[in-house]
C-alpha cells in the first residue's frame, strides 16, 4: 500500500471518508444537472457567429480543396468578375451627375469643409465632362467613359456608398477583405474557400494585376488572410505568367511525366501515414494543381485563336501601349471565366508608393489630364469585356462586380486642379446573374459630397456580392482566434432592392 506520506495533501484528504463521499456526490450532482440542462436544451450550443445564428462552414475534403461546392441557396450567378479600380474614381465626374455643382462653380457654399484629407479645400467645380443621357434609360453618364456609357441599361448602380476611412491602403483593404487592418481574407478567397471551384486544371482565384504593378495594399486584395492557403488568388496577367511553368530543355517530355506519376505515389503514400493533417492534404494539392497548371495556363493564355474583330473590340491596338496590354487583361479575364474558374479580379491602376493619377485614379492635382488617361486605358476594353461576356451568354451565369475604394470631392483641393478624397459618398456598379439592369439605388446630396438617400456601407455591398453568389454572409464563417470571423464583420445587411 502506498504510504500516505508520500501523497499530496489533496491526495491525503481524499483517504478521509466524509471527504471522499462528499467529494463524489458533488461530482453525481454536477452531472446529473448536467444531464437535465441537456434535457432542456438549456447548454451552451455551438461557437455561433454575430447575430446568434448557426455557422455554416463548407465540407472540405482537405485532399481535394478545389472541388465545386454547392451554394447555401440557388442562384443564377456561377462565377464573379471584379473590376477594381485603385486610386478612387472621381464619381461626380463619372457616373454620379450632380447639375448642382455647375450652378455653384467657382464659390464656396456653406456646409462643406475648408479642410479636407490633403489640406485647405477650394472651390466647387463643376465635372470636368460634360453628362449625357445614354441607353434607353436615359442614365447620365459623362463623356469620359463613353463606352462603359452605352451600356447602362445593363447595370445597377450603387450612388449612396460610404466608406470608414479616406486613406488608400485602408480604403483597398476594407472595400476588398471587409477590414481596414491587413490580415484578413479578400472577398475572392472567401468565395472559394465557400464554393471551390468548376475547373481542377486551373486556380479557383485569379488576381490580374494592372501592367503597371500592384495596387497599393498589394496582394492582400487579393489574399487569404486566416483562411487556409489553398484559397488565396493566384496572380499573373497576359504578360506575365506565373513563374517555373516551363519545363527545361534538358528535361524530357517523357522524364517530366514519370517524375509527376512518382511524386503523386509517394504523397499519396505520405498522405495515408497522415490522414488528418489538413496543411499537408493542402501542400500536396497545391503542388498537384501547379503541375496541371503547366499545360493548362499556357492554353489559356493563347490569344493568338482570338479573331481580328475581337482584338479590334476589346482595343488591343490602335491606343495607348498601356491600353493594349490592359485590353489583354480583359481577353484573359474572359477566356478564364470561360474556363470556370470561379473568381477572377481585374485591377485597373496601381503603385504601392502613390500614383497620383498617373498609375492609378488618384487625382490630388490635374484630373483633367490624369483621370483621362486612366479612362482611356479602362474605358473600352472593360466595356468590351462586358460586352462579350453577354454576346455569349456567360452574362446571365457571371456576376460582374466594378469597385473603387471611394469617391472623390465635389469642390478643388487647393491646388485648383485636383479632387480629394471622398469617403462620404462613391459609386460602384453591378451587372449580370441575379441583378437588376438599368437601375440605379441610393443617391448622395446635392453636391454628391455626403451619402443622402439609402445610405450603403461597405458592409453592406459586400453582404450583397456574397448573396448574389447563394452565400449566407453571417453564416458563412470560418472559427480563428476564438472568434466566428466573417467578410462582413459582424454588421451589413443584403440591399435586397438591386436584386433582380
Amino acid at each position: 500500500m502506498t504510504n500516505p506520506e508520500q501523497l499530496s495533501r489533496h491526495g491525503r484528504s481524499m483517504l478521509d471518508r466524509r471527504i471522499f463521499l462528499g467529494t463524489a456526490g458533488l461530482s453525481t450532482m454536477g452531472l446529473a444537472l448536467t444531464s437535465l440542462l441537456d434535457h432542456d436544451g438549456l447548454l451552451a450550443s455551438d461557437p455561433a457567429a454575430a447575430g446568434g445564428v448557426n455557422p455554416i462552414r463548407p465540407a472540405i475534403d482537405t485532399s481535394k480543396p478545389y472541388a465545386a461546392r454547392s451554394p447555401h441557396f440557388e442562384v443564377p450567378a456561377k462565377r464573379v468578375l471584379v473590376i477594381y479600380c485603385p486610386g478612387a474614381v472621381s464619381h461626380v465626374d463619372t457616373f454620379d451627375y450632380k447639375p448642382a455643382l455647375s450652378k455653384f462653380h467657382g464659390k464656396k457654399p456653406p456646409g462643406l469643409p475648408a479642410v479636407t484629407f490633403e489640406g485647405p479645400s477650394g472651390n466647387i467645380a463643376k465635372p470636368f465632362w460634360e453628362f449625357k443621357p445614354r441607353g434607353q434609360s436615359g442614365k447620365m453618364v459623362s463623356d469620359l467613359l463613353p463606352k462603359l456609357g452605352e451600356q447602362v441599361d445593363d447595370f445597377c448602380f450603387f450612388h449612396a456608398l460610404s466608406t470608414d476611412t479616406s486613406a488608400h491602403p485602408q480604403g483597398e483593404n476594407f472595400m476588398n477583405t471587409g477590414f481596414t487592418m491587413e490580415g484578413f481574407p479578400s472577398f475572392g478567397s472567401w468565395v472559394t474557400y465557400a464554393l471551390g471551384t468548376e475547373n481542377q486544371q486551373l486556380p479557383a482565384f485569379v488576381a490580374i494585376n494592372d501592367p503597371r504593378g500592384l495596387a497599393r495594399s498589394g496582394k492582400n486584395n487579393f489574399g487569404n488572410g486566416f483562411l487556409p492557403a489553398a484559397y488565396q488568388g493566384t496572380d499573373f496577367t497576359a504578360s506575365n505568367p506565373p513563374n517555373n511553368l516551363n519545363r527545361p530543355q534538358s528535361i524530357s517530355p517523357n522524364t517530366d511525366q514519370r517524375t509527376v506519376e512518382l511524386l503523386a505515389r509517394l504523397n499519396a503514400g505520405h498522405l495515408e501515414k497522415y490522414p488528418g493533417d489538413a496543411n499537408l492534404a493542402g501542400r500536396i494539392a497545391s503542388y498537384e494543381l501547379a503541375g496541371k497548371m503547366q499545360t493548362s495556363v499556357p492554353d489559356v493564355m493563347d490569344l493568338s485563336g482570338e479573331t481580328q474583330a475581337t482584338l479590334k473590340a476589346y482595343g488591343v491596338e490602335g491606343g495607348s501601349d498601356l491600353r493594349g496590354k490592359y485590353a489583354k487583361n480583359c481577353l484573359l479575364a474572359r477566356r478564364l471565366l470561360e474556363k470556370g474558374v470561379r473568381v477572377v479580379q481585374l485591377f485597373n491602376g496601381s503603385d504601392p508608393s502613390g500614383g497620383n493619377g498617373i498609375t492609378n485614379w488618384d487625382s490630388h492635382s490635374n484630373i483633367a489630364d490624369t483621370h483621362a488617361m486612366q479612362a482611356e486605358i479602362m474605358d473600352q476594353p472593360t466595356a468590351a469585356l462586358i460586352a462579350d461576356l453577354k454576346q455569349r451568354g456567360m452574362l446571365e451565369s457571371t456576376l460582374v462586380v466594378w469597385a473603387t475604394e471611394f469617391g472623390r470631392m465635389p469642390f478643388l483641393q487647393a491646388n485648383g486642379s485636383g479632387r480629394d478624397h471622398n469617403p462620404g459618398a462613391f459609386t460602384c456598379f453591378l451587372a449580370g446573374a441575379g441583378v437588376k439592369s438599368g437601375f440605379s439605388f441610393g443617391e448622395s446630396d446635392e453636391f454628391g459630397f455626403k451619402a443622402a438617400v439609402n445610405k450603403t456601407t461597405v458592409y453592406d455591398f459586400n453582404a450583397t456580392l456574397l448573396h448574389l453568389m447563394g452565400l449566407d454572409h453571417e453564416r458563412l464563417t470560418f472559427y480563428h482566434n476564438g472568434l466566428e470571423r466573417r467578410l462582413t464583420n459582424v454588421h451589413g445587411h443584403v440591399v435586397k432592392e438591386v436584386l433582380g
